[in-house]
């Protein structure tokens, strides 16, 4: 979105907001150690702020959103911001934080990060996903440090920095913290900009999470890759494991899945070759296969199943041709002359196609 005003000078203290805030992101993720960690950890700094943001538990799925919220609003009011809890859902708050400018008659400047991570699986981990570890060399290890806590704290930290040079704001600068992103925002940012409470902000640029960056480049997007989920089904003859048939559900999906790795590598060939960004092309992996035949141990590993299902996640980019996609799975990937049938998920959609 572009700005919905000619205001110069106010454009120039929009990018010194964003830039504090990119100058910050860099010190998140660039922290240098000090000689005492326990020291640090009784001070109030940036990055204690951040840890303790990460030690809520906001995963999937059981996100404690309710102490995020009060951490955030506690955070937002020591520095003079003024803060909205809405429930569109019950169980699913969605925190509003502004701070007014001296001209509130202008469209806003609305920035968004969400409250929710995806799920950890803590023995896995190298340090447990929910202490905010930091090792000497200043890494942070939790869940949801990138995806997308880090953001919210970058905001705030931004503002405080700002105020400090007693910078004043000439539009209103909004800070929507969401509820469910992680999970298609059905219940928290699609409801928000559905309702009055939304319409009133008068958005007229709105900044949200990109891609992480390991060092400190940064790169602004303006448009962002579409999320399918698909889904392909097999079926085929049933029989004893120890005889060949043609067409089993099994071989259709192994070969669909086939089909499908060498668009994967066509796609990540191009990125590879650094023709292109992850950003430029669309992107396929494979989330889950299921198939079989159930037994007291596991599976009958002497039955050929009669369906098999594979499920993969698609990123489509801006200015990828939908219609054409879904014609190469229809062709390629889940052709009907082999018994199979697919289904894409939007995202944020409710309906299938």
């Amino acid at each position: 979105m572009s700005m919905a005003t000619s205001h110069f000078h106010s454009s120039i203290k929009v990018f010194a907001l964003f830039h504090l805030i990119l100058l910050f992101s860099s010190l998140l993720h660039t922290a240098t150690a000090i000689p005492s960690h326990q020291r640090e950890q009784e001070q109030d700094t940036p990055i204690t702020r951040f840890q303790r943001y990460l030690r809520i538990n906001t995963a999937h799925p059981t996100p404690d959103y309710y102490s995020a919220v009060s951490f955030l609003k506690a955070q937002a009011h020591s520095l003079g911001l003024t803060s909205k809890t809405f429930e569109f859902t019950p169980g699913k708050p969605l925190l509003l934080l502004t701070w007014p400018g001296s001209n509130p008659s202008l469209p806003s400047i609305l920035l968004n990060s969400h409250l929710d991570s995806v799920p950890a699986e803590p023995a896995k981990w190298l340090h447990p996903p929910f202490s905010a570890h930091r090792t000497s060399d200043g890494k942070i290890f939790a869940r949801g440090a990138q995806d997308d806590k880090c953001i919210a704290v970058q905001y705030l930290e931004a503002i405080r920095n700002l105020k400090a040079r007693a910078f004043s704001p000439l539009r209103s600068v909004h800070i929507s913290l969401v509820p469910d992103e992680e999970i298609g925002g059905l219940n928290g940012a699609a409801k928000f900009v559905e309702s009055d409470d939304f319409l009133r902000l008068n958005v007229g640029f709105a900044l949200d999470e990109g891609q992480a960056s390991p060092g400190d480049e940064f790169r602004v997007f303006y448009a962002d890759r579409i999320p399918w989920n698909v889904i392909i089904r097999a079926t085929g003859v049933p029989g004893h494991g120890a005889r060949l048939y043609d067409g089993s559900a099994m071989e259709n999906l192994m070969e669909s899945m086939e089909a499908v790795s060498r668009f994967r590598e066509s796609q990540f060939d191009v990125v590879k070759a650094g023709k292109a960004l992850n950003g430029d092309v669309v992107s396929v992996n494979p989330v889950y296969v299921k198939a079989g035949v159930t037994s007291d141990d596991g599976f009958a590993m002497n039955v050929q199943p009669s369906e098999a299902e594979a499920g993969f996640d698609l990123r489509l980019t801006p200015t990828t041709d939908p219609d054409e996609l879904k014609r190469r799975i229809a062709k390629e990937w889940a052709p009907a002359v082999r018994n199979m049938s697919y289904e894409v998920r939007f995202f944020m959609k409710k309906n299938l196609i």
